[in-house]
Formats: structure tokens, sequence, C-alpha cells
């Protein structure tokens, strides 16, 4: 088996992941790397042992070298990304979201339909060592039929500023940052039913509140005190047709006590906490009961999901196994998300 030559795109943060997982990846061998900045790439290839850096995006589509891609880019690149790489004949990982609205994502989709690579988003809570536990004891019924799911992600001062800051690039704030992972965590865990209606609201109050002194937070590479063109906060109550539902929360900035994160499920024969730590509740001899499961990782493992998620799109492209993040679901989950924001703007319900 030969080993997959990858080239990852965009040198931010979270690209770091990417070169990590792959160099730690037996059969995988980080090609190339491209940023807008060749300073920025020339600092990657120097730290990961790189052998080319490429110019220009169209250099990356024409290297018949290449066998795959990372997208580690603004948002509003992803779909234009995607489509010229599977063009290309290469397969394609791309960080959520998989573009900015529902129109550009079903494109992505008829190109790996058309051009029959392996695009895979990443999703990647669905690969942490507590989701993958959760799972296994949902898909053998433990929790019975899940009816009802929620999920918080609320930061109180968050707002990384930049481009994430800047709704042109990323398509929205907290909620296309943070609500699209847990959003589409419980829906997988929920067995991703079709969605039934959605009601959503997003609140601009408080900005990025670049005045506050004292507390640390993460800041982007651009990040600016004043500019901020994307919503605090957003919540949302999705219905799907199975008769189950989840209500969601997210925030980069809110006058919270602390940061919270929860994602809750709720059966018919049991119930989870899957953040900030793995817990199952069942019934037994007329007695409630909180089970523990004895594991490494209970909350999110971000190194270890990062790792899961390389080797499982390495195996896909490797093998042809269907992506357990495939191009459908991030439809879905675009609708879903895109749906808030609408909800939110025209002030009603959405349905489907």
């Amino acid at each position: 088996m030969n080993n997959l030559k990858v080239c990852v795109i965009g040198t931010g943060s979270i690209s770091d992941m990417h070169f990590q997982s792959y160099v730690n990846n037996p059969d995988a061998v980080v090609y190339g790397v491209y940023d807008y900045s060749k300073e920025r790439a020339e600092e990657k290839a120097k730290k990961y042992e790189i052998a080319r850096i490429y110019n220009n995006l169209e250099e990356v589509y024409q290297d018949t070298n290449l066998d795959a891609i990372s997208i580690c880019t603004w948002n509003n690149t992803h779909a234009d990304i995607s489509i010229n790489a599977l063009k290309s004949g290469k397969h394609v990982l791309v960080e959520k979201p998989l573009s900015m609205t529902v129109e550009e994502a079903l494109k992505v989709q008829e190109a790996t339909k058309k051009y029959k690579k392996i695009l895979q988003v990443g999703f990647v809570r669905r690969f942490a060592t507590n989701t993958k536990v959760l799972k296994s004891f949902i898909d053998k019924g433990a929790l019975g039929e899940i009816y009802y799911a929620k999920a918080t992600y609320l930061r109180r001062l968050g707002n990384p500023g930049g481009w994430f800051a800047d709704k042109e690039r990323s398509g929205g704030g907290p909620l296309m940052d943070l609500g699209i992972h847990i959003i589409d965590l419980c829906w997988y865990l929920m067995g991703r039913p079709k969605v039934k209606s959605i009601s959503g609201t997003t609140y601009n109050h408080l900005g990025n509140r670049g005045n506050v002194e004292n507390l640390s937070f993460y800041k982007a590479a651009e990040y600016e005190k004043e500019k901020n063109t994307v919503e605090d906060m957003a919540n949302a109550l999705i219905t799907f047709e199975n008769g189950s539902s989840l209500m969601a929360d997210v925030s980069f900035t809110l006058h919270a006590k602390k940061d919270e994160t929860q994602v809750k499920l709720f059966g018919t024969k049991g119930g989870a906490e899957l953040e900030p730590e793995l817990v199952m509740m069942s019934e037994e001899n007329n007695t409630i009961l909180n089970i523990h499961p004895q594991i490494d990782h209970l909350t999110f493992d971000f190194s270890n999901a990062f790792q899961n998620e390389i080797d499982s799109f390495v195996t896909s492209c490797l093998t042809g196994m269907e992506p357990i993040a495939p191009v459908e679901d991030g439809i879905e989950v675009m609708k879903i998300i895109t749906s808030i924001y609408e909800s939110s703007e025209k002030k009603r319900v959405v349905t489907f």
C-alpha cells in the first residue's frame, strides 16, 4: 500500500493538528503546504520537514504527485477549494463548515459524485473517545429511542477576532464556529434524523468586548478590538420528523459567571451526558443509576480526536471506505445552521 501524499492548505492555528496527525500516521506523508502568506508556509515547512511549498492553489491542483488535501482556510473558501481539488483528482478533508450556503454544499456533493473522490467534513467531535464510547452504547440500544437533546457551548469572553469576527469570511460567529460542532454531535448521536422545523434567535449586543482587562482568551492573528460583524450569541430549537427535538445555545461573549460546555441526551431507556464528562443514566431494580465508564478520556480529548479524524480520513482514501463524516452530513448540518440564521432574521419558524 502506497503512502497517501497530502498537502495542507492554510496554516492557521488549527493546521498544526492536521500537520502533526499526518506526521503520526504511518500511511501518510505531508508532501506539501500552501498559504497565501509564503512566510507562514515556510515556517510550517521547516517545522514539519515538508518537501514542497506551493506558490498558488493552481500549483496544488496541477501536482499529480498529490493524493489528498486538508483545507484549513477561511470558511468562505471551503467550497471552492474543495470542488477544484476534487476536479483535479484529489481526496479532500475540509474543516467545518463544508461551505457558506446550502447551495454551495450541494455543488461540493455533485463534485464528489462526478469525480468519484473521498470528501470528509471536519466534524472532529465525532472522533473523540467519549463520543465513540457513548455511540457504541447507543448502537446497542442502551438509551432506547433518543427523543431529546440539549447542547450548550457558552463563552463569557471568547470572540477570537480576526476572520472569526468577519461575517464575510466566516459566515457567522459562535453558531458557525462552536454551535456547528455540538449540533452535529447531538444530531449524529440521535441517529441523524430528518429536520422538520427550526426556530432560532441571534443577538448582537456586546461585540467582542475588547475593553475587558485582566482576563486572557485566545485571539486570532488579526485580532482588533473594535472589529466585529458576527453575532454574540445564538440559540435554537430544532425538531425532527421522528418527533425528537434538540435545543442548543452558543456564545462568543455573554454576561455569564464562567464558560460552560454541556451535551446531554435523553432516551426512553436511559440518558447520557457527554460534556463536561461522560456519564450515563439508567434504571434497574426500580432504582436510578448513574454509570461512570472507566476510560482515559471522559471529556473531549482534542489531540486524540484529531488523530482519530485524520487516521480515519487516510484509511478512507486508501481503501475507499465511506467517511464517518461524509459530504451528505455536511449538507444537512449546513441546512440547520443557515436555517437558524434565517429564522432569526425573519423572526419566524423555518419548516422543511
